[in-house]
C-alpha cells in the first residue's frame, strides 16, 4: 500500500486509474500492508481521504494474515496480545481467547503505546512457555516527528530476554502472499505482486512463487538494486505505468 499507492496521504500517480482497471475488468486483488494498527474498514477509509476507492474486502494485513496462521495452528487458542484494534480485532474475529493468565501464544503487533508492564508480561509468559508470534519484522516506523520503534524492535527485546525468536507472519515470509492468494482464491503462476521494497516485497513474492513487479515510488531506489543477490520480474517507475499493460 505505502509506496505503491499512497505516500503518506497522497496518491501516487496512477493508482486511481490502476484500480479502477482491475474493477473494470473483474481482476481479482488484495492490497497488502505489514501495518497492524489498523482494521480493514479503517484503512479504507484512510485510501479513501487520498481519493483511492478500495473496498474493506480487498484488503489483506499482517493483522489479518497472523489470525489466519493461527486459525489453521491452534483454532480457539488462548492469547495474550500487544497491538491495537487491527490486532485485536482480526483475532477476535477469528474466535480467539484474549487472555493474561496462562496463555498458548503471546502475539506480539504494531502499537502506538508500548507499555513496560505488557512487555514484561509477555516475557514471563513465553519464559513459562508460551509459543512467540509477530504480525511482521518491521523495526522502526515514520511519524511527523521521525523514526518510531516498531514490532521487529519489541520483538528484538523480548527475544534477548527469553532466547525465543518469534515466529514473524508478515513480510517477508511467503505466509502473508500464500494466505492472501487463498483469500482471492488465486493460484502463484497467473498472480502478480507490485511493491516497493526489496527486501520483503520482492523476495516474498519470489519466494511464494510470484511474478514481482517493483516500483520506485518508495524505499528501494533504481541505484538500490546491484546491492541484492536476486532481481524482480520487471521494475517500473511507478504503478502509472501498468495501466496500459492491462
Amino acid at each position: 500500500m505505502d509506496g505503491v499507492l499512497v505516500h503518506e496521504s497522497t496518491a501516487l500517480p496512477g493508482a486511481t486509474d490502476l484500480l479502477n482497471r482491475w474493477v473494470d475488468t473483474s481482476r481479482r486483488f488484495l492490497v497488502l500492508t505489514n501495518n497492524s494498527i489498523f482494521t480493514p474498514r479503517d484503512l479504507a477509509a484512510r485510501l479513501d481521504a487520498s481519493g483511492l476507492i478500495v473496498p474493506e474486502e480487498n484488503l489483506w494485513t499482517s493483522a489479518l494474515a497472523t489470525a489466519d496462521f493461527l486459525s489453521n495452528q491452534h483454532p480457539g487458542a488462548r492469547l495474550y496480545v500487544i497491538g491495537e484494534a487491527g490486532l485485536t480485532t482480526a483475532l477476535h474475529s477469528a474466535g480467539f481467547i484474549m487472555t493474561d493468565r496462562d496463555p498458548d501464544y503471546v502475539v506480539l503487533g504494531e502499537t502506538r503505546t508500548y507499555s513496560f508492564e505488557a512487555i514484561t508480561a509477555a516475557i514471563r509468559h513465553i519464559d513459562r512457555g508460551a509459543k512467540f508470534i509477530a504480525t511482521n519484522p518491521d523495526a522502526t516506523g515514520p511519524s511527523a516527528e521521525g523514526l518510531l520503534p516498531a514490532t521487529g524492535a519489541v520483538a528484538a527485546l523480548i527475544t534477548a530476554a527469553t532466547k525465543r525468536q518469534p515466529y514473524v507472519v508478515g513480510k517477508p515470509n511467503p505466509m502473508m502472499f500464500r494466505s492472501a492468494l487463498n483469500k482471492i482464491e488465486a493460484h502463484s503462476e497467473t498472480t502478480a505482486m507490485i511493491g516497493d521494497r526489496m527486501n520483503t516485497d520482492i523476495i516474498a513474492g519470489m519466494e511464494a512463487g510470484l511474478f514481482t513487479i517493483l516500483v520506485l515510488t518508495g524505499i528501494t531506489s533504481r541505484e538500490d538494486l546491484d546491492r541484492y543477490p536476486y532481481r524482480p520480474s520487471l521494475v517500473l517507475d511507478s504503478v502509472a505505468d501498468l495501466v496500459d499493460m492491462i
